[in-house]
């Protein structure tokens, strides 16, 4: 079995995305947070094709939003499945490419970031029921796994945090060996460059799509604050592992947001790449986010950079890059 993981920079077919179908969450702002949603699937739909998990039940305002927002529904597919929460990154399932070039699927247990939201279990089923619907093969990892957790180049390369893969609360004793050769295995990541920790109060344990992304095969973007920032210490360290491998381009980091006196995780670096675009997450600071919006458009000259305004999504803990889950194009 040889499997590849492609980059999100190559081709794509289509976007898969979770309607926030789960009452509990966004519950201060419910309905901005609906808005903010449509706006990024609606955003999406005018480059490429989406694939909507929205259970029967919430069909309704979800085309209500959506249809508001200015969707083209001509691209967008809706599919009656329950879930648990909208993070489609860290549920769905990975496309990954065969010796012939075709789509076959990874599914890694999922437990809701090391067992912090029950129930989970509609959630661990998507990938399963995404093999399925495409009648292509799954293979079932034996092995606790997030999609935010994997940044991939073409060559086989990837970055990744100990925070997460060898923490206890997904894979009790593991390490970094017993994670690369679960790469290699699934993934087809040949190198792995290790991170140590992520952003504070990211639920996750510490994402790579909140810190640092692969643009090109040799060149990452990382996400870097100001020196009196809590967050500086870990984002410099990180710069430099990643200076050690790779050219490295400074992402601005948003000025801090808080939620009943907790740090948001709030980051430029959960864009999300299209086959025409990226969505930049903004958070209504215009120096950020213009800077963010300019670097980024510098560094993806064949593509439209637009900015998805972010501030409600955040609240949360995550943002676009989070909610969104690429297949690759055959």
């Amino acid at each position: 079995m040889m499997l590849r993981l492609p980059a999100e920079f190559e081709p794509q077919s289509s976007v898969w995305l979770t309607w926030l179908g789960n009452p509990n969450t966004w519950p201060d702002c419910r309905e901005a947070a609906e808005k903010a949603y449509a706006v990024f699937a609606s955003t999406v739909s005018h480059f490429q094709s989406v694939e909507m998990i929205c259970a029967a039940a919430w069909q309704e305002v979800a085309r209500f939003r959506l249809k508001d927002a200015g969707a083209d529904f001509k691209e967008i597919i809706f599919h009656d499945w329950p879930v648990n929460d909208a993070w489609c990154r860290d549920h769905g399932p990975l496309f990954v490419k065969n010796e012939s070039g075709k789509n076959e699927i990874v599914d890694f247990v999922y437990n809701a970031w090391g067992g912090k939201f029950s129930p989970w279990q509609d959630d661990d089923a998507v990938a399963r029921r995404v093999s399925e619907l495409r009648k292509v093969p799954a293979h079932r990892v034996p092995n606790v796994g997030e999609g935010g957790a994997i940044e991939v180049n073409a060559r086989g390369q990837m970055i990744t945090t100990e925070s997460v893969w060898l923490n206890d609360n997904r894979n009790p004793g593991w390490t970094r060996a017993d994670a690369e050769a679960c790469f290699e295995k699934y993934l087809g990541v040949t190198e792995t460059l290790w991170l140590k920790e992520g952003l504070i109060g990211d639920d996750t344990d510490g994402h790579i799509d909140t810190i640092s992304r692969f643009v090109s095969d040799d060149t990452v973007v990382t996400s870097l604050c100001e020196d009196s920032d809590p967050n500086f210490r870990v984002l410099m360290e990180n710069r430099e592992r990643l200076n050690e491998k790779y050219g490295v381009v400074d992402l601005p980091h948003p000025e801090g947001l808080w939620k009943a006196g907790e740090r948001l995780p709030a980051t430029y670096a959960n864009f999300l790449i299209l086959n025409a675009a990226v969505l930049v997450p903004t958070y209504g600071q215009k120096r950020g986010d213009t800077q963010a919006l300019g670097i980024l458009g510098e560094l993806f000259p064949g593509r439209e950079v637009l900015g998805v305004p972010s501030e409600v999504l955040i609240r949360e803990g995550g943002s676009l890059h989070c909610l969104s889950m690429q297949e690759a194009a055959e």
